[in-house]
């Protein structure tokens, strides 16, 4: 599992939304404020919305907000939107499963699957309102 760039761009960008309330931010500001360029920030934007997390407004006075609680956005699965599985390897991903020559007699399985789990299951119960209060929750 990697983070790409898109997906921590998008997390910055929901994050900022989040900040704002109701209010529409014009894109501008969003790429200012999360150091984003325009550009990329607009396929991350229209993919964003396309999954529901954001909501647009065109023209004067229109801008960028988000349609969900920051409660409701869950950062797992922001993450395997924008990036795809989160397993470290193809052999041990829920969602993309892919076989090994070594399948039976890898050693190694249970340790990516374990990596899998744990970075899922801390992701998966992480909202986007945690992240804004800094309140991650460790067990």
């Amino acid at each position: 599992m990697k983070i790409s760039t898109r997906g921590e761009y998008a997390l910055r960008a929901l994050i900022y939304l989040g900040t704002r309330k109701d209010t529409l931010t014009p894109i501008g500001e969003i790429s200012e404020k999360t150091l984003v360029p325009i550009p990329y920030l607009e396929q991350i934007l229209l993919q964003l919305k396309r999954n529901s997390y954001v909501e647009t407004k065109r023209g004067v006075g229109g801008g960028y907000k988000l349609s969900k609680e920051k409660n409701e956005v869950i950062i797992g699965e922001v993450i395997r939107k924008l990036d795809g599985p989160l397993a470290p390897m193809g052999c041990v991903s829920i969602t993309s499963y892919e076989s090994c020559p070594l399948e039976e007699a890898c050693m190694l399985k249970p340790l990516w699957a374990l990596v899998r789990d744990t970075i899922a299951e801390m992701l998966d119960r992480t909202t986007l309102e945690d992240l804004i209060k800094g309140r991650l929750k460790q067990e």
